[in-house]
């Protein structure tokens, strides 16, 4: 169940995944590789800021074009 306290500037796991378009294990790769980092919520709940997942979709979408 997703968290319905989140700070705002930060996203839940779940809208994380959705917004990269991948799957809850490839956020935690994501995490494991330092490709982002958890930005608050809890070790069960995390959230991450909205700003480093944009970041990541404008990467994303850079290398697609490349």
């Amino acid at each position: 169940m997703e968290s319905q306290n989140i700070r705002p500037g930060h996203l839940t796991a779940h809208q994380t995944a959705r917004a990269l378009g991948i799957t809850l294990d490839g956020v935690r790769q994501l995490v494991h590789r330092g490709r982002l980092t958890r930005s608050g919520g809890s070790p069960r709940q995390p959230w991450y800021s909205a700003q480093d997942v944009t970041a990541l979709i404008v990467e994303r979408q850079q290398a697609k074009t490349a």
